[in-house]
Order: structure tokens, then sequence, then C-alpha cells
């Protein structure tokens, strides 16, 4: 006798930042569902505002162990296994301070440098005349050029850098050799830093370190990993928010309307929330067997927390499809992660998307798409939404 074999949905769902994926309400259901992931693996989907937030704070669901040999994968490494819990790493080096202070959004005359970037880019954007390119042309130079400044390197050096991030953060159901390529180049360039530091910043202080006797256990390969990983990590979050932030301005007229009549800043939680810029879902390995719900997690299966389906919970944001920047809880979004892993870089992400927009909108008021809508081309098996091409008018 055959036995019918279970077909399991394919995870992620749609690439598309304009829309919810319809999947979504069918997942009120059964907030715990098992999926095919894009390594061909089965994981658990967790959907529910509650049981996502569970998994984030539950210190069984482990996020170092999902490199571990033999665990089933979301997508294939493109990192090395001991990168994936970078934090964990540089708070285990005792680099956590360093970090931290290179992140503060409140740094003497960091608030002054993004006003001007931001204005320097629209100004170029002007001065080449419409259509202009958004993502290529603004949030990507806009994140980069922030994240050369914290870490100290030459703004020139940030286009070869960026090119990394196109691969190193792919979905990919097998090893990519370019990533490794690339992973290998950056390195021995953020090492080259270490010696060469060119204007201060992170990597000047890293230098410094090693000169001191309590952190002769730091190699510079590792000091050079917290180059790469923040500059990576960093510029892919915040011009990936950035980025989809302008896709609701230009696709949204109720986001559009409540931005210019209310400001930027008291609405950026809300923006947060229904911001789809997550293209994946936050992987988590079960240390042990837990309870999730109505349904019981073994140890060493694979779980992953939709955000977009936790932010979007009605039982927990009334009508969540309605943007409303007076939203009294719209700060309890999971845009940032949350427990242990909760983004260490939130405050900056904020300030640095706040005065973004706050730039765009006084500065180019008639901002449109300059394509349908319909026309965007967005990027598949990526860990993040992104129209390919963001071509506006003004």
């Amino acid at each position: 006798m055959t036995l019918a074999v279970e077909t399991l949905p394919d995870f992620p769902f749609d690439w598309n930042g304009t829309r919810l994926p319809a999947e979504v309400d069918a997942l009120r259901a059964e907030p715990v569902r098992k999926v095919r992931t894009i390594a061909g693996a089965e994981a658990w989907l967790v959907s529910s505002y509650g049981l996502c937030k569970q998994v984030l704070e539950d210190p069984r669901f482990s996020l170092k162990d999902t490199s571990a040999p033999g665990a089933p994968r979301q997508y294939a490494l493109t990192i090395p296994p001991h990168v994936v819990n970078n934090m964990g790493n540089i708070t285990g080096a005792g680099l956590r301070k360093a970090v931290m202070k290179a992140i503060n959004p409140k740094a003497p005359g960091l608030e002054e440098w993004l006003r001007a970037k931001a204005g320097a880019l629209v100004d170029a954007l002007l001065a080449e005349g419409a259509p202009g390119e958004l993502r290529s042309g603004f949030a990507d130079p806009y994140s980069a050029g922030l994240h050369c400044r914290l870490l100290g390197i030459p703004e020139e050096d940030a286009p070869g850098l960026l090119r990394s991030l196109d691969v190193a953060f792919m979905n990919a159901p097998r090893e990519i050799e370019a990533a490794r390529l690339h992973w290998d180049r950056d390195i021995a360039y953020m090492a080259e830093r270490l010696d060469d530091p060119a204007t201060g910043g992170l990597m000047a202080e890293l230098a410094a370190l090693r000169d001191d006797p309590e952190y002769a256990h730091l190699t510079d390969e590792m000091l050079a990993t917290v180059g790469v990983t923040l500059f990576g990590a960093g510029v892919i979050s915040t011009a990936g928010f950035l980025t989809m932030a302008l896709v609701s301005v230009l696709t949204r007229q109720d986001v559009r309307d409540a931005l210019a009549g209310g400001g930027v800043v008291g609405a950026m939680d809300e923006l947060l929330r229904v911001n789809l810029s997550i293209g994946d879902g936050l992987p988590r390995l079960a240390l042990e067997d837990v309870r999730l719900g109505d349904t019981l997690v073994r140890a060493g299966e694979l779980v992953l927390v939709l955000v977009e389906a936790a932010n979007h919970d009605p039982e927990r944001f009334p009508e969540p499809l309605v943007f409303r920047p007076d939203r009294e809880n719209a700060a309890e979004h999971l845009s940032f992660g949350g427990g242990r892993h909760f983004c260490p870089a939130t405050a900056l992400g904020k300030r640095h998307a706040e005065i973004a927009l706050e730039t765009v909108l006084d500065r180019l008021p008639e901002l449109r798409l300059a394509v349908p809508v319909e026309q965007l081309v967005w990027r598949t098996n990526f860990m993040k939404r992104l129209p390919e091409r963001l071509p506006v008018a003004w």
C-alpha cells in the first residue's frame, strides 16, 4: 500500500512588497504550520503575534544553533557558521561597548551628517533631473555612507562593499561560491583598515585594542569580522527598511497623508509595523521539546518567525491594514526582532530613516512613481524584500 505524503507549502510566499501575502490570512486558523524551505527542509512557520514573541524571547529557541552541522536549513549559509550569532560573538569577545558606542545615534555630529548627506543626495537627483532612481541614487548610498562613517572607512570604498551584499543576503538552496569569495575579499579589506584606519571610527578603536593585553585573545580576523558584519547587516537592514518605507509613501496615500500631516517621527513605529522589508522568517532551532499553542515542537526542529504576520495580527493590532500613526501599541511591532537578539541598532535605524524621509518629503513634495506600480520588479530569494529599481519623478 502506498502512503500519501503531505505536500507542504513552499516558504517564503510572495516577494511583492506592496501587499501582505495572501497566505497570511489563512494562517490565522493555523498559527503554527509546517512549510518547506528554500533549502528543502521542513520548518514550523509561526505567525500569530503571541507565539512569535514567545519564540523570540524563549532561550530554548536558538539562533546560534541554526548554523550547526546537520541542522535543518532555511537556506544555505552565505557566511561562516560561527558568524551567524554575531552580536553574541561580539559580546563574548568583550567588544559590545565599542560597537554600541559606534552605533549611537546621539554621537556628536552624526545627526548633522545624516541631514547633510540626505540633502546632498537629493541635490544630486535634482541636478540630474527626472526620472531619478530612488534606491541606488538615495537609499543605498545614504545607508552605505552612514556605515562607512561609523566604521571610519573611506566612503568611496562603499560601492565595492555594497556589491557583496547582493550575494551575502541571498536565500539559495545550496552554497554559493561567490559568497565565500566576497567574504574573503571583504575580510582582507577590513583587516587592512586595522593597519590604516582612514578617519577614526570603530575600525580605529578596534585597531587600538591590539595593544591592550586584555584583548590579546582577539585576532585581526575576528576584528575584521566585526567590520564586515556591521557594514553588511547594518546597510542591508537600514537601506531595506528605508527603501520599503519610500515604497509605502509612493504607493499608499494614507501613509503619504499621515507623514505629511503629522510628521515622520510620530509615525515611525507604525511605519515599521506595516513595513514588509523582511522577506523571509527569523530562524530559530528548538533545543528541546517546546509547546507552541497546540503544537509540540520537537528538539532539533527549525522554527521560522513570520514577522509580517505578527505585525498584522488583528488580535494585537485591530484593523491591521489601516495605517494609524497614533496607534497606541504600534511600538510593540516585532520588526527589530525580540529577546536576546533584539536589534541593538534600533535607535540608529529609526533616526536614519526619519531624517531621510523628512528630507525627501520636504524637498520633493510632488514625488511619485515614474512607472506603474505593477511594473516594479521585485528581487526574489533574498532576505529582504526590495524593488530592483525605484524610478521616480517630481
